[in-house]
């Protein structure tokens, strides 16, 4: 366990930012000074969880986020700055709403079945001018500006600056690349145990978005943030290994169609529960009303959207919901760029140990081209078509819902609907333009 306190002394460290997410992903953090660290390790800092966006009230005890030292992370860009992740607290227990804690008991489920789940993730973001309003570079302009060396060229101070961090924090990143939509990136990394997935990713938010800024640029995730471009994914790489990590169980020869496709029986059974779980599950991957444009979008300047509209899984191809490209793992291509870290950890898993449970079987493996020949397959479910649909279907899957926990899930539907009745109260310029003269 990491001492905070002789860190900062070693490190040169002022102030930690001891930082939580919330529901709805927002980062939350207190900027505490170095000297007062011993204090936020034994009792957390305190926190008015109503004001975040939790389910709770101004009548509610302090939340503490009790900071996890093993998180630590100096900030590269701001040294004498370090992050830290927390655990939320409420009167002496883990507040059960809270997504870092979540993860953590789907973590604790997984093992008491002596499984071990690592995953990898696929962050996409777009750089914009500082509005928000258009890509930043413009000469970015391809048709299909997937892999642009010119384009990823321009935006080498930026995206060199957050891989050499990534490089120094141990992270392990592979490759950089300008993604199919002009003004879009993908970054890569290791995979590694979910919860350290997670932390990472919800660190990589922070950092993309704060070197952007330093550039001058406005880095985003949202999954369609501008119409006729592919959308943000969040493709999510899934193995589960023996708690040692050594032994792959997803890895093997179940025989049939999951075996021809190098998945072990568990294997199998994991899929089997992202399938069966799918239409619920899509409103912790695809969390809010963007979303649904990106995974319902219509064909893209590019030819592809990348986005899958109807639970399917296949080989080594890229046009469904589920993709296996090689034994012993795993793509879930349905998650966005707007995806809570923790949350999409915690569903995997959460759907993944159902699967175990009840033996799920994943369906029949198609391998044709979706986009080309979707229309062939007529029995396989749509994904939801919009956020209310998403969490109608959430809140009628009690099985998914007892995983995640009854005490989160409730409250997670509740604040998703407010956030639906919201969005359907405000009046846009659409309505004006189609209906101001009927």
């Amino acid at each position: 366990m990491t001492d905070l306190a002789a860190f900062a002394k070693e490190k040169g460290v002022k102030y930690f930012m001891i930082s939580y997410t919330d529901l709805f992903g927002g980062q939350r953090a207190k900027l505490v000074p170095a000297q007062a660290i011993g204090d936020m390790v034994e009792d957390g800092a305190g926190f008015a969880g109503f004001a975040t966006w939790l389910d709770m009230t101004p009548a509610h005890p302090d939340m503490l986020a009790v900071p996890d030292p093993s998180t630590v992370i100096q900030l590269p860009w701001r040294p004498e700055v370090a992050w830290v992740a927390a655990n939320c607290v409420m009167e002496g227990e883990d507040v059960a709403q809270a997504p870092r804690n979540v993860l953590r008991k789907l973590v604790d489920e997984a093992a008491k079945e002596g499984l071990r789940v690592k995953t990898g993730i696929e962050a996409e973001f777009f750089l914009l001018t500082p509005e928000g309003d258009v890509i930043s570079d413009p000469f970015d302009t391809a048709e299909k500006p997937c892999y642009d060396q010119q384009a990823v060229m321009r935006r080498y101070d930026v995206i060199s600056e957050i891989c050499d961090y990534m490089l120094d924090l141990g992270w392990g990143p592979y490759q950089n690349d300008h993604e199919d939509a002009n003004g879009q990136f993908e970054m890569n990394w290791e995979f590694d145990d979910a919860l350290v997935t997670a932390d990472r990713h919800s660190f990589f938010k922070f950092m993309v978005k704060s070197v952007a800024e330093k550039h001058g640029f406005r880095a985003t995730f949202m999954p369609k943030p501008i119409e006729g471009l592919t959308g943000n994914g969040c493709h999510a790489h899934i193995s589960v290994w023996d708690l040692d990590g050594k032994v792959n169980a997803f890895a093997g020869d179940a025989g049939g169609q999951i075996g021809e496709v190098g998945l072990s029986e568990r294997g199998g059974y994991f899929l089997g529960g992202i399938m069966k779980h799918a239409e619920a599950l899509a409103a912790l991957t695809n969390p809010t009303v963007n979303s649904y444009k990106r995974i319902n979008a219509p064909r893209t300047m590019s030819g592809a959207t990348w986005a899958p509209n109807t639970v399917t899984w296949t080989g080594n191809n890229r046009t469904h919901m589920v993709r296996v490209p090689g034994p012993g793992r795993f793509e879930l291509r349905l998650p966005d760029g707007a995806a809570n870290p923790y949350l999409l950890q915690s569903v995997i898993i959460a759907a993944g140990l159902s699967g175990i449970r009840s033996k799920a079987d994943p369906g029949q493996r198609h391998d044709i081209d979706m986009y080309a020949e979707g229309h062939k397959i007529t029995d396989a479910p749509r994904l939801p078509l919009n956020l209310l649909d998403a969490i109608r279907n959430f809140e009628a899957d009690a099985e998914l819902q007892a995983m995640l926990g009854k005490e989160f899930s409730t409250s997670y539907a509740k604040m998703k609907h407010q956030e639906w009745n919201s969005f359907v109260s405000h009046f846009s310029r659409w309505e004006k333009d189609n209906t101001l003269d009927i």
